[in-house]
């Protein structure tokens, strides 16, 4: 859900004990209603009640959940508003093109990094959200030249770990914040892709048609005219298709047919032609050599050139060839543009020869971006090791004395490479789950409250378009937090979905859910209807210390019961279980005991994971109260968000044999459509937390 698609409600007067709405409206809300409540359960809490534009939300095709759709009807005030950055900063996109943050769009395939081993390596993941913001504006400058306009309260990855733009050695702005002595993590800064010019053109056509296509006039045995012929045969379709664009351009009209069928070694490959003198003889004339070659001309060539004999494997960029004409006008338009390139004789009995850039990955996304290859699979960089020691240090961290619109978006991996740099995104949906806490001071104390939820939900299952598939609720923020006492947004939402017999599922650690329990009985004589609880151990002072927000681990299972006796088959997520506070044999046994004794049907164990945001938080939490367990915590975490996955097996095999111990087996369901199988979280995601 961007945030540019909520609105304000119309405002029909305060409801009962509602404060006046002074609190100024964070985020693009303009408009939106800010109610503060006198009641002491939610002192010093804000609400931003809006009407949003849709609420049925698609999940992102890599996530690893085993769901589709969700409806989140409260959303957390973003903590991300505070990461942002100038609209025209370029990012990197899984095709190896930039774009602009301002031009990108949920669902969009973006870099991001992960650490792997050793070393933080490039992956790809897609833009789960994004929106602008007004905020005062910083400019980064770095050594190579590189510059990034940012908020103060967006985060670069350093040398040094993550800091933020600025911030303080002490007080309540203390934070790890940029100096000129830090140096960033990345490339450094994006060369600007080519214009399509018509040099362009025939620069690339000249590359593409020399290096793979074939071009000549033949006598004809039964004709006294001799037969004119040009035909480019590839296995890869952008760079054909972009051959073909351009020759149409120039007025050259070409065939495409089946030039050879796939095999257990080689790929389908099609091809264009043309048999025409007049078209023939243009393609002659527009690859010839330029005597003075233009920079369009020599940026179109080399991705040419690349895109018919070039490979990028290994880490190494190269162009082969035996024409020692092509090689030479290649290793003259590299130089053209300051490339370093060694050229390799490997004598062999075709004089073939290669062409070797120099310069490791900064070089190797310099080329792309200088010459824009068609072909995208060979300008992948993931899996490449951010190990490139660039010239990013911090020269300069200025002021610009003014607010500027800047943006940010929610990735997947909770990073981006803006600029060439690593750089910290938003995490507000998951940070707001972890440990029902904040990851700063907003996030527990500012909720969007989507007041049109339950007709949007109706208008939405009307809808031709949709065709009836499971919606789950709570994954992401819990739809029985203590907000919905007085909302009241789940009643309508739940009637919705009965009424077009719609099937969902909620995960809740909210005991709230008990209100609704003659609704959802109803709804599942019609759907199927699945209800999981989340309970990470029963344990009164460790749930008194991480999440006093919340109801306790036995009123909760309390409720489990009271559902289970109502008919329902409830499954209990037993997450996060906390590394050193709650995974020794004595809690996993009395959690798993007391979720056997409320008559759960199954039990999925799921180990702490620390994201971007929330790791932060975590770490700061556990230094304060658990000082002892820092190290513990640091080796176990210390290559990502995720525990080890041995230390996730042996946990899970202690819960699993837990459980068998207190005959607590999953439900075989048959038919009986009113005891559906909740589905189960995919054990590598970590959902609803404590």
């Amino acid at each position: 859900m961007r945030w540019e698609n909520l609105s304000a409600p119309p405002d029909e007067g305060n409801p009962d004990g509602a404060a006046p709405a002074t609190p100024p409206l964070p985020l693009a809300l303009p408009g939106a209603i800010a109610r503060t409540f006198d009641t002491p359960g939610f002192a010093g809490m804000t609400f931003y009640e809006v009407r949003a534009k849709s609420i049925i939300n698609r999940v992102p095709g890599e996530s690893r959940v085993p769901f589709e759709w969700t409806i989140n009807p409260y959303r957390g005030c973003s903590h991300a508003c505070r990461y942002c950055m100038s609209s025209d900063t370029p990012v990197l996109m899984a095709d190896g093109r930039t774009k602009e943050i301002r031009n990108l769009e949920i669902g969009d395939r973006i870099y991001g990094t992960e650490r792997r081993g050793a070393y933080r390596r490039y992956v790809v993941t897609t833009v789960l959200d994004k929106w602008s913001t007004m905020k005062p504006a910083f400019r980064v400058t770095l050594e190579d030249g590189t510059t990034l306009v940012a908020s103060g309260d967006h985060r670069f990855l350093s040398d040094r770990g993550w800091k933020y733009v600025t911030g303080t050695m002490n007080g309540a702005d203390q934070r790890p914040y940029l100096t000129t002595n830090n140096r960033l993590i990345g490339t450094g800064r994006f060369t600007t892709l080519p214009k399509e010019s018509a040099d362009y053109r025939r620069g690339y056509l000249c590359g593409m048609v020399r290096g793979d296509a074939s071009i000549g006039t033949y006598p004809n045995r039964n004709r006294t005219s001799p037969v004119h012929q040009f035909r480019l045969a590839l296995a890869d379709d952008e760079a054909l298709d972009r051959a073909e664009r351009f020759l149409a351009a120039a007025g050259i009209e070409t065939r495409r047919h089946s030039f050879s069928p796939a095999s257990a070694t080689r790929r389908a490959m099609v091809a264009i032609r043309t048999g025409k003198r007049r078209d023939v003889e243009a393609i002659r004339q527009m690859i010839r050599w330029p005597a003075d070659p233009s920079s369009d001309w020599q940026r179109g060539f080399l991705a040419g050139i690349f895109d018919a004999e070039g490979s990028c494997s290994g880490g190494i960029l190269r162009i082969c060839n035996c024409d020692d004409q092509i090689l030479d006008h290649t290793v003259r338009a590299l130089r053209a543009f300051g490339f370093a390139a060694v050229l390799e004789d490997r004598k062999q009995t075709n004089r073939l020869r290669y062409i070797r850039l120099t310069g490791g990955l900064p070089e190797r996304l310099r080329f792309f971006h200088l010459t824009d290859p068609a072909i995208t699979r060979k300008r992948s960089v993931e899996g490449a090791a951010l190990k490139c020691k660039a010239k990013l240090q911090v020269v300069s961290i200025e002021d610009l004395g003014l607010e500027l619109p800047l943006w940010d978006i929610t990735t997947g991996t909770g990073d981006f490479i803006a600029n060439g740099v690593v750089s910290h995104n938003c995490f507000a949906r998951t940070t707001h789950t972890y440990l029902d806490l904040d990851a700063g001071a907003d996030f527990d104390r500012k909720v969007i409250v989507k007041v049109n939820a339950g007709e949007l939900v109706r208008r939405e299952l009307a809808a031709p378009r949709w065709r009836g598939a499971h919606v789950a609720m709570g994954t992401n923020v819990d739809c029985y937090q203590r907000a919905e006492g007085r909302y009241r947004l789940m009643p309508p939402i739940i009637e919705a979905l009965r009424d077009f017999a719609n099937p969902f599922s909620i995960l809740t650690k909210g005991t709230l859910i008990l209100r609704d329990l003659p609704l959802l009985r109803r709804a599942a004589e019609v759907t199927r209807v699945g209800l999981s609880f989340s309970v990470g151990f029963v344990d009164e002072e460790l749930w008194r210390a991480v999440e006093p927000g919340t109801p306790s681990p036995r009123r909760r299972l309390e409720a489990v019961r009271q559902l289970t006796d109502a008919g329902f088959e409830v499954g209990v997520l037993m997450a996060p279980i906390l590394p050193g506070l709650s995974d020794d044999e004595e809690s996993v046994e009395s959690t798993v005991a007391a979720i056997a004794a409320a008559g759960a049907t199954s039990v999925t164990p799921l180990a702490l994971h620390l994201r971007p945001g929330a790791r932060e938080w975590y770490a700061h939490w556990l230094a304060r109260e658990f000082p002892q367990l820092v190290p513990r915590y640091r080796q176990l975490y210390q290559a990502g968000a995720y525990a080890p996955q041995a230390y996730q097996r042996e946990l899970t095999a202690r819960v699993r044999m837990a459980a068998r111990r207190h005959g607590l087996h999953r439900a075989e369901v048959g038919d009986n459509r009113r005891l559906p199988e909740p589905p189960s979280p995919a054990p590598a995601e970590q959902l609803t937390l404590l």
